[in-house]
């Protein structure tokens, strides 16, 4: 049937494009590693193609980076580049939380059925986050935290603001495993606040939202700075 070539090798690029972020999340794939078409394609016995795009796609997102005439690397981001993704993420956060001050759509009605079923559902997914910092399992929280920001800027009903946030903390969380991986537990050490802002959120309390990621920023900051320093 025709379209059959097309709709394997984008699902063979999916396919490839997760297994390979899962890598570099998990400090499988360690920063400066050199990741080449051949190789990948070599490891899971499939053609060119889709593995050349799911690359491409990696790099779109901050994963990997293009290494011209040698394929495609891990970043290695500096404590500078971090400092740089906080920053960057504290003003796109501090401009969505400005929407419940301003009468957001979104926000307007918290009595309303869709927005308390949108909020519980992106709860849930702190509530899964907050079991897996809890439990020390770093490859879990960092997967949960990427959904339930990217639902929860979803919320706010601008897909540009929403797909920069998400690119920011997927650069953020490889710039920090590196470092976090260092620890032998990493139980107690993760911010896991979640629920609280979406609680923060459902009242409509814009200085309160503020103030929880501006503690997790902080917190988050000095950890990795203080790992950094550790011979």
């Amino acid at each position: 049937m025709p379209g059959n070539g097309a709709v394997t090798r984008n699902t063979l690029r999916q396919q490839i494009a997760d297994a390979l972020r899962d890598e570099v999340l998990a400090g499988r794939l360690q920063p400066g590693r050199a990741v080449t078409v051949k190789e990948i394609a070599d490891q899971y016995g499939v053609s060119a193609t889709p593995v050349r795009e799911a690359l491409v796609d990696l790099s779109a997102q901050g994963i990997l980076e293009a290494d011209q005439h040698r394929g495609f690397r891990v970043p290695e981001y500096s404590l500078a580049d971090y400092r740089g993704m906080i920053e960057a993420r504290s003003l796109v956060t501090d401009g969505m939380f400005q929407a419940l001050t301003t009468h957001h759509p979104a926000f307007t009605a918290a009595e309303d059925p869709r927005t308390a079923a949108a909020l519980a559902t992106v709860r849930r997914r702190g509530e899964e986050a907050q079991r897996a910092a809890a439990a020390g399992d770093l490859t879990v929280l960092i997967g949960y935290d990427l959904r339930f920001w990217r639902e929860l800027s979803g919320l706010f009903g601008n897909p540009y603001l929403a797909d920069f946030l998400h690119r920011l903390r997927v650069q953020s969380w490889v710039c920090a495993v590196q470092h976090l991986r260092r620890l032998p537990d990493v139980r107690h050490h993760l911010w896991a606040d979640h629920t609280e802002l979406v609680d923060a959120l459902a009242r409509r309390d814009a200085e309160a939202a503020r103030a929880i990621v501006a503690a997790a920023n902080t917190h988050s900051l000095a950890l990795i700075e203080s790992l950094a320093d550790q011979p």
